[in-house]
């Protein structure tokens, strides 16, 4: 089942987040870099920023930016 109500907010949150969390910015960027196109890259922040939402409400702590993009922070050189 799909809520289309959800989903827009998903989309919204994620396309805010582009401007304000230079994580979820490294994070969107990865995905483009992989060539994903723009919305099924934003659908990707989405979900990553739900499961940030859900590591903050199981562990009862409150968002922070460097732990929740920490092993986002640096892309592992080619070989």
């Amino acid at each position: 089942m799909h809520n289309d109500r959800l989903a827009d907010a998903l989309q919204r949150q994620a396309f805010s987040a582009l401007n304000t969390s230079p994580g979820a910015r490294r994070y969107n960027d990865s995905q483009r870099a992989r060539n994903a196109d723009y919305n099924p890259a934003l659908r990707q922040l989405g979900n990553r920023l739900v499961g940030i939402l859900h590591g903050c409400l199981k562990t009862r702590t409150l968002y922070n930016e460097a732990t929740a993009w920490s092993h986002h922070a640096t892309i592992p050189a080619a070989t």
